[in-house]
This record gives C-alpha cells, sequence and structure tokens, in this order.
C-alpha cells in the first residue's frame, strides 16, 4: 500500500484549497455578506470535498482493495467500497 503516493499529494493539496475556501465562506458570514454568494462558495467548496474524496477512494481500489484480492481476502474492502458508495451515491 503506497499511501504517500502521487494521489495523495493531489487530495491533500484540494483539501488545502477546500480548507481556504471555508475559511473564506466564515469570513463572508461574519461579514454578513449577500446569501447567494456565501451559498456558491459553500458549493464550490463541497465541490472540491467531493473531488478530494473521489482521488481517496480511487487511490484506495488501487492499492488496498487490490492488495486484499490478491491475498485473497479482498471482501472485507469490497464491502466497504460498496458502503461508501451507498453514502456517496444515496
Amino acid at each position: 500500500m503506497d499511501h504517500c503516493s502521487g494521489e495523495s499529494a493531489k487530495a491533500l493539496a484540494t483539501l488545502k484549497t477546500a480548507r481556504g475556501q471555508i475559511d473564506a465562506i466564515i469570513r463572508m458570514v461574519e461579514e454578513d455578506r449577500y446569501c447567494i454568494e456565501v451559498s456558491k462558495q459553500i458549493l464550490a467548496a463541497t465541490a472540491l470535498l467531493k473531488k478530494a474524496n473521489l482521488t481517496i477512494l480511487k487511490q484506495h481500489l488501487a492499492t488496498c482493495v487490490v492488495d486484499a484480492v490478491k491475498a485473497k481476502n479482498g471482501s472485507e474492502k469490497i464491502d466497504e467500497i460498496s458502503t461508501i458508495l451507498e453514502t456517496y451515491i444515496g
């Protein structure tokens, strides 16, 4: 398992960008900015979090799940992915 891959770096960069955006949203609310402007920024931050999550899940499939399947004990990992997908889609 390589959790320090380029994919992790991408996810981390995206999460840091989202954190900065969330800090800006908090300031906007504190400054009583126009609701629609705040809402648009929340949607943008949400999109970044979804992007980071997808990157993490792809990495998990490529490392943890593949390794588990090769070791012939992948059913638990597949169940984990199924649970995440149910939450993500549902």
